[in-house]
């Protein structure tokens, strides 16, 4: 079974459809016997994804940098909960522990973590699975204006290969699965075809 990291929103003024789906995740992933990595926060959609799979049975690993700790956002049900010096330290740590990711709706921090676990995929250092869950069109402005990216040149078209697109939970879970499976010299984003990669979202 995987280490599966799952990126999302920490808001705590969100609609509770986000917060359904952020524990559907969670107990999604520990009902198939994942291990969920998440940022280590304790509200939002973060502490319910992290919520959904221990309610499950599941086995989380919180990465968390020392700010947010003292913030008191951290999720101290986690069954580690590893705390870093700074915010890369803590981007880096998640992206070698983890197998795989998948990116739920967010803002401004999620999009980041989105953007470094692809960015470096680009580039070879890593080959796994990322998928972005997008179950009603919350993304589908930014798989445009990247694909515009494309048409320019600004992007290869094999870097969009490696960024998949799931409409639900279970499928987001079947993709990472089956890439994990596939051969492990093949692109990430190309070991399944169940799913259209970013480029035609």
């Amino acid at each position: 079974m995987a280490n599966i990291c799952v990126f999302c929103a920490s808001s705590t003024t969100l609609e509770q459809r986000w917060l359904d789906l952020a524990t559907e995740t969670g107990r999604i992933l520990a009902d198939r016997g994942h291990t969920l990595v998440s940022g280590g926060g304790s509200v939002g959609m973060m502490g319910a994804v992290g919520d959904g799979a221990r309610a499950a049975g599941g086995h989380t690993l919180g990465i968390i940098a020392q700010c947010l700790v003292d913030l008191e956002v951290a999720d101290h049900d986690s069954d580690e909960l590893l705390v870093t010096g700074d915010m890369g330290a803590r981007k880096t740590l998640m992206i070698d522990r983890s197998d795989a990711f998948i990116t739920l709706p967010g803002g401004l921090g999620t999009l980041d973590e989105l953007f470094e676990v692809w960015t470096t995929a680009t580039l070879d250092v890593h080959r796994k699975p990322i998928v972005l869950l997008d179950p009603d069109g919350f993304y589908d402005g930014l798989t445009r204006w990247l694909g515009g990216l494309v048409d320019r040149k600004f992007v290869r078209p094999a870097a969009m290969e490696l960024l998949l697109v799931a409409r639900t939970v279970p499928e987001a879970a079947d993709l990472i699965e089956n890439a994990l499976a596939g051969p492990r010299d093949a692109p990430s984003g190309t070991a399944s075809g169940t799913a259209s990669p970013a480029e035609g979202a």
